[in-house]
């Protein structure tokens, strides 16, 4: 059991429930006094700047609610009290965001020339100038206050297919257990995933992956219906909305153009060769007969594999990033010290890692440290986030403080890629530095090429809904069999579990969402080699990026930081970067 010092402290956001529900009637009061104000918003400058302003603390209280609530029920999925608040809050959002779905029409009313009007009569606009050009141009996609609350509800709907999903495979699944090598008994189950998946028996690893995903298997008509009915949501709100696609929609928040989604997929699967390289490679080494999924993930070096306390990757992950500044190290430390974090696992805890943050407070992280050499590389990860908002939310106002995905999964790489160049450098031998870099190669394979696969199997599937193809189990697995062919050759074996893996991926339920892992990490590759080479104003460039939160569209706050994502130089420079480091591995591993 973990100490307490190893989980979150919650009382940095609220005393307890009963502090938290009183905040919420005092949402609930704010939201009560913006709708009065329904009719008379753009009355005049100073009327619209008190709105926005009133609607700035609402936003700001609401988030922090949600945000205490996910991660009290995070902590343990079936606390009653949790889940309670959990649900409670997300019932509150939807219904504040019922009554106030006249706000957004309201705003439209008025024109761009009559808003530069306002500001000349009330300066304190000129805040809002961005949150206004965005909103101007989504004009075409909004609508009257009765269709808008029709669409609200519609999105609490569609948030109920992740909560089905995490419930039957959270709180629901019974997994089963197997026997390691070692005569010990092991739980298959996502927490245990990558300790199995690096176990030195191939025959082991293959039963716990078969095991896991055969649990899915067996759900699989379920989890079908389940991200058939999320999919069939996101294409009716995009639908209604009057975009062309769900991906049209969702990447519009962002001024992201789809040409960056496509040239990205394209780029990818045009150089899948060092991917198909990769892996004959590991076939080879591992002296396979034949290299499956499970065998993508053991090291290379078994010899030099090793695990730390978390003590230790503390220490590794703040020299790692010390490059980054004196005050960016405090931060870490205090972090690491004053409970900003939920480290190790637990029963009917939430799986994996994330970061999340509210204005106002510090920012929190989750993990499920087991001491693998990919855990530290995951504290590095989440602590990027944790970083990115506390910059943010340090030096922007609530209304900018949030970042979009796109530029959060580059603040998260590059300290992961600082943390590859630390390890690297301080290795003790030829054993090591192979290690590493088969780590590394793994990162970009799982970041980039995964997640590229993962973003071509989503698009898919959304084509064939908004082309009135219904998503049947047989179809959905067909199409996920053949995109593992593509992307990984002829000598990779897939195995019937493989196919069902897409049933196992959380983040499908977000639509369109984990491309940007893959576009994120092509930045980040870009950003930490100017970093590491010291590239004159190269820190004092990114740290800049670090405090832009949303202040600008993500393309041009990414230029700040020295990359361009409109171009697919990016990805295919990070492309080039992983058929050189195999190139730099294969050596040492023939000493």
């Amino acid at each position: 059991m973990s100490n307490e010092k190893d989980t979150w402290d919650l009382t940095h956001m609220f005393q307890d429930a009963a502090h938290w529900r009183s905040q919420l009637e005092e949402a609930k009061s704010l939201a009560k006094i913006l709708a009065s104000m329904q009719g008379t918003i753009t009355a005049d400058g100073q009327q619209l700047y008190t709105a926005l302003q009133l609607n700035d603390t609402l936003g700001e209280t609401l988030t922090a609610l949600f945000v205490y609530a996910k991660m009290y029920f995070d902590q343990n999925m079936s606390n009653s009290e949790a889940k309670d608040l959990y649900e409670t809050a997300d019932s509150a959002y939807t219904a504040i965001a019922e009554q106030l779905s006249f706000l957004e029409p309201e705003l439209l009313e008025i024109t761009p020339e009559q808003f530069q009007q306002y500001v000349q009569q009330q300066p304190a606009l000129k805040l809002y100038q961005f949150l206004m050009e965005g909103l101007f141009e989504k004009k075409e996609h909004i609508f009257n206050q009765q269709i808008e609350e029709i669409l609200s509800k519609m999105g609490s709907l569609g948030n109920s297919f992740e909560k089905t999903y995490d419930d039957l495979t959270v709180n629901d699944i019974c997994y089963p257990e197997i026997t390691t090598p070692e005569g010990q008994t092991m739980e298959v189950n996502n927490n245990n995933y990558q300790i199995a998946l690096i176990h030195p028996d191939a025959a082991f690893r293959a039963q716990f992956f078969d095991k896991l995903l055969g649990v899915y298997k067996q759900y699989i008509n379920t989890i079908t219906s389940i991200y058939y009915g999320s999919v069939k949501n996101d294409a009716f709100i995009a639908k209604s909305r009057k975009y062309p696609s769900a991906r049209a929609m969702a990447l519009s928040d962002n001024h992201i153009a789809e040409d960056v989604y496509d040239n990205l997929i394209t780029t990818v699967r045009q150089n899948v060769a060092p991917l198909q390289d990769y892996v004959t490679l590991r076939k080879e080494v591992l002296g396979l007969p034949e290299i499956h999924f499970s065998d993508l993930f053991v090291p290379l070096v078994q010899e030099v594999d090793r695990t730390y306390t978390y003590e230790e990757a503390q220490q590794i992950v703040l020299e790692a990033t010390a490059i980054l500044g004196d005050d960016y190290t405090a931060v870490l430390k205090e972090a690491f010290e004053n409970r900003w974090i939920d480290v190790y696992p637990a029963k009917n805890k939430a799986t994996g890692a994330y970061a999340i943050h509210s204005y106002g407070y510090h920012p929190f992280s989750l993990l499920n440290f087991t001491g693998t050499l990919n855990d530290v590389f995951t504290i590095a990860h989440e602590l990027g986030h944790v970083m990115h908002s506390y910059y943010s939310n340090k030096h922007q106002p609530f209304v900018y403080s949030d970042y979009c995905i796109f530029t959060a999964e580059v603040a998260s790489t590059v300290n992961e890629q600082l943390l590859f160049a630390y390890l690297y450098k301080n290795s003790r031998s030829d054993a090591e530095k192979a290690l590493l870099l088969c780590n590394q190669l793994d990162n970009i394979r799982s970041t980039l090429y995964r997640q590229t696969l993962f973003a071509d199997f989503e698009h898919q599937t959304h084509q064939m809904v908004e082309q009135g193809q219904p998503l049947l189990p047989d179809i959905l697995c067909s199409r996920y069999r053949d995109l593992y062919q593509i992307y990984h050759g002829e000598d990779f074996v897939i195995d019937d579990a493989l196919t069902y893996e897409w049933a196992r991926i959380p983040h499908f339920y977000r639509a369109f969402y984990v491309y940007q892992y893959a576009t994120g990490i092509s930045a980040a590759v870009s950003i930490s080699k100017k970093i590491l080479e010291g590239q004159p104003d190269a820190v004092k460039n990114y740290r800049h990026f670090l405090t832009c939160g949303g202040s600008d569209y993500p393309i041009n706050l990414l230029k700040i930081a020295g990359v361009d994502m409109a171009s697919p130089q990016p990805v295919e420079d990070t492309l080039q970067y992983f058929q050189q480091t195999l190139e730099q591995l294969k050596p040492l591993l023939k000493k």
